[in-house]
Parts: structure tokens; sequence; C-alpha cells
């Protein structure tokens, strides 16, 4: 078993940078291997319409579990700790908890700013703020966050992306905007 999942490792590590899996440490394979796994879990999870509460949690936890991988990565960039951090925002506003929903937003957003972030991450991050705000019914900032949202999202360069993030802005809570 264990051979196949180096080799797994292998061919994602080799597609996403060229690199030969011989000069990474068997550590550091698992650490980006296990945050793209935790990641594509995650998201399995956020999808699924008829999620029951065991699946909640585990959605929470293969979220954190992707956020500590992308860290001991050896190909972590800032960009993968914001995108968790709003990937984590987006998994408590689907369970309704509105408070750790805005606390990981924030911190989406505060990354955002320091690092300087424009386009499509810095619309979602406002997407974050805007969704939160609304689980929490804070209408004033809901308001806020999602024209803001709204207007980087019109200036995403990729149309792709700014197809897919409209999609995104305008669902679930934030659809009746």
């Amino acid at each position: 078993k264990m051979i196949i999942f180096m080799v797994l490792v292998s061919i994602i590590l080799i597609a996403q940078t060229g690199e030969k899996m011989e000069e990474l440490t068997v550590e550091q394979k698992m650490h980006n291997y296990m945050a793209i796994e935790m990641n594509i879990q995650t998201w399995n999870l956020l999808t699924k319409e008829d999620r029951n509460p065991q699946e909640s949690t585990k959605m929470i936890y293969c979220a954190l579990a992707s956020k500590y991988h992308w860290l001991k990565s050896p190909y972590f960039k800032p960009v993968n700790e914001q995108r968790a951090e709003w990937l984590l925002s987006r998994v408590f506003c689907e369970i309704n908890n509105g408070e750790k929903a805005l606390y990981y937003a924030e911190k989406c957003l505060e990354l955002t700013k320091i690092n300087d972030f424009k386009d499509f991450d810095l619309a979602y991050a406002y997407e974050a703020m805007a969704r939160a705000n609304g689980v929490l019914q804070n209408e004033k900032e809901l308001e806020r966050y999602y024209t803001l949202a709204k207007k980087s999202g019109r200036k995403i360069s990729n149309e792709d992306d700014k197809k897919l993030f409209f999609d995104d802005l305008n669902s679930g809570i934030l659809k009746k905007r």
C-alpha cells in the first residue's frame, strides 16, 4: 500500500512542479499529498447535498487538516494559507456557525491584504466576509462586503474564474442579493 501511495504522490508532485520525488523526504511528500487530498475530501463533503452531522464534523477536520498539511508542504505558498482560511470560513458557513465562519473570513482577508493578493483571491476574501456576515444576520456588513466582492469579481481577468466566482457569489445565503 505504501508503494502505491508513494507512486500517486510522485505523479501529483511531478505534475505540479516538474520536480522528482528523490529530492524530497517521505515526510515532505506526504504533507504535500495530504494537503491536496484533504482539500479534495473537504470539497466532496462541502458539495454533498444530504450531508449528515457526522459528515459535517468530518468536513471540518478535513479542512483543518488540509491547512495543516499545506503549512508543512515543501510547495507551500502564502496563497495556500489564504485559500485554506477561505475554505474553513465556507465550511463553517455551510454548518451555520457564523462566529467561526467570520473568524476564518477575517483571517483570509488579513492574509489577502498582507500579501497584496488581487483578482480572484481578493474577490473571494470579500465573498467570505459577506457570507459569514450573512450567516450572522449582520445585514450592514453583509451588504458592505457583498458590494466589495462584486466590484472585485468584475476585475477577475480569467473568464472561467470570473464565472466560477459569480456562481459562488450568487449561491446559498447570498443568492437573494
